[in-house]
């Protein structure tokens, strides 16, 4: 058995156990057996109207943003790139909460108006902080990039709380939804969700390859006949929507973009033909499982689930950022 089989056999295992300890561990215990064994009417209804929805959603959620973490740290080849800390969260954030706060609604999209404005800012900001990042620095180095990306992030949680000063009676939802949580939503979010995950996912699964060849740098990318300015855009715009789609169902969620695909890459190697797809099923474990301890710990107050990603992904930063100045030191 070769080392790519290990880790998707791996992977698997641990996304169901993930599934069946979400399911089945809560207030109200249930047993697995129900999926098949609807006797027991409470049961059934729990597991299928509350329980069900919100691991499959809390999957979705984790699984685009690791997958979306994991292109933009192999297309920037930078370890702590990822939606959270290049400022594309805090874009999709402003573009969702500028639709709460207006009451917008486009009569084409409809209930998709939310997550389309979303994708919008989340693409708008990533574009931002390449140009601004290229304009300061011509060699992009990861450094700066990073910084750029801090900058926007502060400028847009500054008009995150106007809105929020500016706003009556949606405070609390708006309040809420920014701390990040996936509960008391049903199958209508992972319908609208579902579509830009597949198509985000297809994207940046189509740019693999590419993904690889630009490890070694652009100009040989170049030679090896990769197109890098089409391709990079394809990438961040594959990112943009899995970001945008996850904020826009889930709200700001941190560092699972950033920890999933630095663990996966080291523990399963670099090569994006696996890194992508490893990525994609160890987010979605891990963000149901802290879903699990966000609503089990202090049982039965739930805590917010972007606070336990947090509380996880911070240390991990410090460790990686601790790791490349080290790596930079020798």
């Amino acid at each position: 058995m070769n080392k790519s089989t290990l880790a998707y056999i791996v992977s698997a295992a641990t996304l169901i156990v993930a599934v069946w300890l979400g399911v089945s561990i809560g207030t109200v215990k249930i047993p697995i057996s129900t999926l098949w064994d609807s006797t027991d009417t409470t049961a059934t209804n729990i597991l299928y109207k509350i329980r069900m929805p919100r691991v499959i959603l809390a999957g979705l959620v984790g699984a685009s943003l690791a997958i979306a973490g994991a292109a933009f740290q192999g297309l920037l080849k930078n370890p702590l790139a990822d939606p959270y800390t290049l400022g594309v969260s805090s874009g999709a954030s402003v573009g969702a909460v500028m639709t709460l706060f207006f009451g917008i609604s486009l009569p084409i999209v409809g209930t998709y108006t939310l997550p389309v404005f979303s994708m919008a800012g989340a693409a708008l900001t990533m574009f931002l902080v390449i140009g601004f990042a290229r304009l300061v620095d011509r060699s992009m180095k990861m450094e700066t990039i990073i910084l750029t990306g801090i900058i926007f992030g502060s400028f847009l949680g500054s008009v995150l709380s106007l809105m929020i000063a500016l706003t009556g009676e949606e405070l609390r939802q708006i309040i809420g939804w920014l701390l990040g949580s996936v509960s008391m939503r049903g199958w209508n979010y992972i319908l609208m969700i579902l579509p830009f995950v597949i198509i985000g996912s297809f994207i940046l699964w189509l740019n693999r390859m590419e993904l690889n060849a630009m490890l070694f740098g652009e100009e040989r990318a170049h030679h090896l006949g990769v197109n890098v300015r089409r391709r990079k855009f394809m990438i961040l715009i594959g990112g943009s929507i899995l970001t945008g789609s996850a904020v826009a169902v889930s709200g700001t969620i941190g560092f699972v973009g950033l920890v999933v695909p630095h663990m996966t890459r080291l523990m399963w190697g670099s090569d994006h033909r696996h890194l992508l797809t490893l990525s994609f099923m160890n987010g979605a474990s891990l963000l149901i499982i802290c879903d699990l301890i966000a609503r089990t710990i202090i049982s039965p107050t739930e805590l917010p689930v972007g606070v336990i990603t947090a509380f996880i992904g911070a240390p991990v930063f410090a460790f990686i950022f601790y790791r490349q100045r080290r790596k930079g030191a020798m």
